[in-house]
């Protein structure tokens, strides 16, 4: 079984043939290329760098669908985010710091944004560098759910599905176990702020500035469509009243005036000099934030997933043969022994490289999603790709905090450096020691659940990110009575059922014989199956009363379309109905007399 964790294993077939965790093999069906003419030759060249070019568009639309997408979440839930962040009394406890981390980061969908909320608290001495440690520890967890949702667009296979799942949530896996382990070590000796301020008192640090990399490509469309001002949700937080009344879209755009003439007749002019309006699509828009949210929210849910699954089969069509072996070594393969365990950490270094170029973990983490699934990457080396991608998001915030001002240019590194200390002690627990790399095997069990229980991937987004953090969010607000008295048995009944599952599998005859197996209890508490059933009725008579609807709704149209009141149906229904005796009546007496005037007139 420890073989089974190696990427050796699984790139040199040395595993199972049925392993659905073995990279599949991507054939190249086309004609070979020396059976081509030059003619067929130059064509295929000609296709290969069109297929290149779209990809690298779809995957910029891709990038830039994110970043709407942020903006849209910002948007609908960005003031409650602010009025979440202003509840002092709350952040107190470290639990309900944890959760409002987690549940903030989901409603902006971006951990600077709510990591900036956080420092411009800590800078306005509303909230202590303490009390805003659990909290970056929730936006680490929170900004993991872009890519778990990603990966839901790839449900149509089943073993595509089971890859990319596994390939998403390994990031969840390691966020939560971190947390789990470094939240009670902080609260019983503040392990992180202590080591954090001794680096900060250690060196003096001067301000600069934050990088614009990918920004800089990525804004040209992005500023077009949509700008907002972030600081109103800032200034909610911080308790600003008129930050309150104000809309995140942004209006007015500063231009580069007051720099070149500082002096000027009056206040009135000054503003006409220094501001112009912004150029985007929204900018004249009398909609409220809510409604520009939604629609920025659908449209680019729309293209997101539209371009993922363009990209996706693109790399189908591209990664064949040749081409795809060289890849996967390429990605995949360990250094030769003795150096192979350097592997993993050039993995990790690559991973912070790029997500330090395009300025997002999500954008990171989501790009090598449908690469997981399709099989270019194994799942041995998305996790370490996926620690990266935390360290690489940290290292953006460190330079972005050193452009504070000097008063608070201390806590605002100390923040930012908290964040990086916190995933740097989570690697060194949960990636250097092979049998330590548990979130792996984790992953692993969840994607084979959700490839044969697809639906049980939106019962763990749900549960993960929302119901859970929800529960723990109201037992804290109750107290730490009432926390420990319902956490604490839940704990340890978590314990032992992992304890009887592990000995179920290596040593079974360690158990009494009633708990070697869970068939002791009802089929439905120890197996999804029954769940399925339910979940197959409750769908198929969805998809039955959908049916009878659209029947009853075409027949209803037919019946309209009919022509109504001639006299052929009118008859029938006279004849027909009991109820209609004195029209019927009425109508033969009319007949006769009509047949009289013919008569007569005859």
């Amino acid at each position: 079984m420890a073989a089974a964790h190696s990427t050796v294993a699984l790139i040199e077939g040395e595993c199972d043939a049925a392993d659905p965790w073995d990279l599949p093999d991507m054939k190249d069906t086309g004609v070979p290329w020396s059976v081509l003419d030059t003619t067929g030759k130059v064509l295929r060249v000609l296709v290969a760098v069109g297929k290149v070019i779209l990809l690298l568009g779809f995957l910029y639309t891709f990038i830039c669908s994110l970043d709407i997408l942020s903006s849209a979440f910002q948007l609908v839930g960005g003031k409650a985010a602010g009025d979440i962040f202003q509840e002092n009394s709350v952040l107190s406890n470290p639990l309900a710091g944890l959760v409002i981390g987690v549940l903030v980061t989901l409603l902006v969908q971006s951990s600077s944004t709510s990591s900036s909320i956080v420092v411009s608290m800590v800078s306005s001495g509303l909230l202590t560098v303490q009390l805003a440690v659990p909290i970056i520890m929730g936006t680490n967890i929170g900004t993991s759910v872009t890519n778990t949702l990603v990966a839901m667009t790839q449900a149509g296979d089943r073993r595509t599905f089971r890859r990319a799942f596994a390939g998403a949530t390994v990031h969840d896996f390691f966020n939560w176990l971190s947390v789990l382990v470094l939240l009670p070590l902080e609260v019983a000796t503040g392990y992180l702020y202590l080591v954090t301020k001794l680096i900060i008192d250690s060196f003096s640090i001067k301000s600069g500035e934050a990088p614009d990399l990918l920004n800089v490509i990525t804004d040209l469309l992005t500023e077009s469509i949509i700008q907002l001002d972030e600081s109103v949700i800032s200034g909610i937080a911080t308790g600003d009243v008129e930050a309150r009344n104000k809309s995140l879209i942004k209006k007015w755009c500063q231009t580069f005036t007051n720099t070149v003439r500082p002096k000027l007749v009056s206040y009135i002019q000054n503003l006409e000099l220094n501001t112009k309006t912004c150029e985007h699509l929204f900018v004249d828009v009398t909609l409220p934030d809510l409604a520009v949210g939604l629609i920025l929210l659908a449209v680019s849910l729309l293209v997101l997933c539209s371009c993922l699954v363009l990209i996706v089969k693109l790399l189908n069509s591209m990664l064949r043969g040749q081409v795809a072996v060289v890849i996967k070594k390429i990605l995949n393969t360990d250094f030769p022994f003795p150096f192979g365990w350097v592997t993993g950490y050039i993995a990790i270094v690559v991973g912070a490289g790029m997500t330090f170029i395009v300025q997002s973990s999500s954008v990171f983490t989501s790009a090598i999603t449908p690469l997981v699934g399709i099989g270019v990457i194994s799942i041995e080396r998305a996790y370490p790709l996926s620690l990266g991608a935390n360290i690489g998001t940290t290292t953006t915030a460190l330079v972005a905090a050193m452009a504070s001002p000097g008063d608070t240019l201390a806590n605002a590194l100390q923040i930012a450096l908290v964040h990086f200390l916190f995933n740097i002690s989570g690697i060194i627990l949960w990636y250097p020691v092979p049998f330590t790399r548990i979130p792996i095997r984790l992953a692993k069990s969840l994607g084979n659940i959700t490839a044969s229980y697809r639906w049980f991937a939106a019962v763990y987004i749900i549960c993960c990110f929302f119901i859970f953090p929800f529960i723990i969010f109201s037992l804290s607000l109750a107290g730490w009575q009432v926390l420990l008295s319902v956490g604490i048995p839940l704990l340890i009944m978590l314990f032992i059922i992992v304890a009887i599952n592990i000995l179920q599998r290596q040593q079974p005859r360690c158990l009494p014989t009633i708990l070697r197996s869970w068939d002791f209890l009802p089929l439905w508490a120890h197996s999804l199956a029954p769940w399925d059933s339910v979940v197959a009725l409750i769908t198929a008579k969805s998809c039955c009363c959908c049916k009878c609807c659209l029947v009853a709704a075409d027949e209803q149209d037919h019946k309209d379309k009919e022509p109504m009141g001639t006299k052929k149906d009118l008859m029938v229904e006279m004849y027909d109905n009991p109820a209609m005796s004195a029209e019927r009546e009425v109508y033969s007496e009319k007949k006769m007399e009509s047949s009289i005037l013919k008569s007569t007139q005859l």
